[in-house]
């Protein structure tokens, strides 16, 4: 089977259409039940495309380049300053 007959697709989204949320990491769109499609931003930048709604079995296909896609944020890791 290809890789297209495996998901019932809702609909196909824009990356641009999406909001982006930099805290999370996370692609969202508004979900028809009230909820959000969401994706990560890492498994966009490994090249998968099926966003999911998390309250019902809805997935959406995002249409995006690889390349324009934001860097992943850094983790810092160096000695953390705790102040009192």
């Amino acid at each position: 089977m290809a890789d297209d007959e495996q998901y019932s697709i809702y609909d196909e989204v824009e990356i641009e259409d999406m909001t982006f949320d930099e805290t999370m990491q996370l692609y969202h769109y508004p979900c028809p039940c009230g909820d959000r499609f969401q994706i990560a931003l890492c498994d966009l930048q490994d090249g998968m495309d099926i966003g999911v709604c998390p309250s019902c079995s809805l997935m959406i296909r995002v249409i995006f380049e690889v390349d324009d896609l934001p860097k992943p944020q850094e983790t810092q890791s160096g000695p953390v300053e705790v102040t009192a």
